[in-house]
């Protein structure tokens, strides 16, 4: 095989690992469960019978979760679009970290 052939291949094989790594990056997931779950507490406290607000105390307890889980799971989604990770980066630091300890 030619050496730009093995040269495009590579960049491929890194491409396809780094967009798998961005999917599955743990801000993502957490921030995306915490709006769903709000959205869910949200909807649930909107429609709360008078029981239910009445055993918590007058308070619209599902009602303000949710809004503190949604805003929280936004944050977590937006901190993740603008503080995308750099795994080509953190990579180098690693090689460069290994070849200075078996020094």
């Amino acid at each position: 095989m030619p050496p730009d052939e093995l040269l495009a291949e590579a960049i491929e094989v890194e491409r396809r690992s780094g967009t798998a790594e961005r999917l599955f990056d743990i801000r993502r997931i957490i921030g995306g469960l915490f709006v769903l779950y709000g959205v869910i507490l949200v909807v649930t406290g909107l429609f709360d019978t008078e029981a239910e607000i009445a055993k918590a105390e007058g308070v619209r307890i599902n009602l303000w979760m949710g809004i503190g889980m949604l805003v929280l799971g936004l944050l977590f989604l937006l901190w993740h679009l603008l503080r995308p990770t750099q795994f080509g980066e953190v990579r180098a630091a690693a090689g460069r970290d290994d070849s200075e300890n078996a020094s």
